[in-house]
């Protein structure tokens, strides 16, 4: 079984999270089923994560990437010169992003913010 860095990790929450606040504001809660997290990060979701097909599939194929991802230490994607999101992808994770950003940063979440900036 393939372990994680602290630093895939930390990415896997950040996305997980992202894409939960998007697909809970966005799409109906009758068409959300359970999401398999990576082992890793059981532990941090005990009450599991429920997503859309749509927004499941676009979180799969995120883990998917960041785990094949060969850059050490990961630059964010924006400053990243391998890009390993299609433009589809990339536009859907870039809308994720700045929706869910807003909205933690507005809940008071001011470890995304250090997150974005740093």
């Amino acid at each position: 079984m393939e372990t994680f860095t602290p630093g895939q990790q930390k990415d896997f929450k950040v996305l997980i999270d992202f894409v939960r606040v998007y697909c809970h504001t966005n799409h109906d809660p009758a068409a959300r089923e359970p999401f398999a997290v990576p082992p890793e990060l059981e532990r941090r979701y005990r009450k599991g994560v429920s997503l859309c097909p749509d927004c499941a599939a676009l979180l799969y194929h995120g883990i998917a990437k960041r785990r094949k991802c060969p850059l050490d230490p990961k630059p964010s994607c924006k400053h990243c010169r391998i890009h390993c999101y299609s433009r589809e992808y990339r536009a859907k994770i870039r809308e994720v992003m700045a929706f869910s950003g807003r909205r933690m940063i507005m809940r008071g979440r001011l470890d995304y913010l250090w997150h974005y900036f740093f």
